[in-house]
């Protein structure tokens, strides 16, 4: 089995619609969607596009998906934008995303036991970096036995052996840290290989659909932060250090 792992899209649908135009993901098996798909300029959109993809998607949920579930139901959101995008949502989306896992596994042959998370097993909020302690690690994964452990949250892809446990970041595709482009991985059950993938993106063209197609009333501010621009990665770990 072939899986792509598509993870915090955050609404950035141009750059959900360039990655599943690749041939690796339209040929895989299966897609995971990894969490914190919406909360961003076009949830609707993306939302339904995502939906669209049938059994050949296996969702679970991020942390962003549930306040968006949790705006929707009255509450203010924690950022602009997700408080813009939850009360956007149509009922049956906001049924969709409430009733998300927050954790899905699979037997991925030579990958063997396969724990998808969106940021640890414990908690969809927590933070484990690419340079995280071995007793951070074995704190987060406490007593999980799988051999393969892919999450997000952090917007970093990387690759590294925890005490002989492999450990998967795709990346972002929709709000990237460090490099530029619309960041997934590629799994690869029969070969047990893992690939980070990065699908090169026009900002420019991005940034102009985002702005004319999003109604957020922050989207030009939204875009120069997040499309435009590109957090580096030592500016990410430096503001993710205190917390993982």
């Amino acid at each position: 089995m072939r899986v792509a792992v598509l993870s915090d899209i955050h609404g950035v649908l141009p750059a959900l619609e360039a990655v599943l135009g690749e041939p690796d993901v339209a040929g895989a098996d299966l897609i995971v969607l990894a969490g914190d798909m919406a909360s961003g300029p076009l949830p609707v959109e993306t939302l339904d596009v995502l939906v669209s993809l049938g059994e050949r998607a296996l969702w679970l949920s991020g942390n962003a998906d549930r306040e968006l579930v949790e705006v929707a139901s009255g509450k203010a959101g924690v950022l602009p934008v997700s408080d813009w995008a939850g009360r956007r949502l149509r009922p049956d989306q906001v049924g969709l995303l409430a009733k998300l896992p927050g954790r899905q596994e699979l037997e991925l042959g030579r990958l063997g036991a396969t724990l998808f998370v969106h940021g640890t097993p414990r908690s969809d909020e927590e933070i484990v970096l690419v340079d995280s302690s071995l007793e951070r690690w074995a704190e987060v994964f406490g007593g999980e036995s799988a051999g393969t452990v892919v999450l997000g949250n952090t917007h970093m892809p990387f690759v590294r052996l925890v005490d002989r446990r492999l450990v998967v970041n795709p990346g972002a595709v929709g709000m990237p840290y460090g490099v530029a482009g619309a960041h997934w991985a590629l799994l690869d059950g029969d070969t047990g290989a893992v690939t980070l993938r990065r699908t090169p993106l026009d900002a420019g063209r991005v940034a102009e659909r985002l702005l004319a197609e999003s109604g957020f009333e922050g989207i030009e501010e939204w875009v120069s932060e997040y499309v435009t621009t590109t957090y580096s990665d030592a500016e990410a770990l430096r503001a993710f250090s205190a917390r993982g």
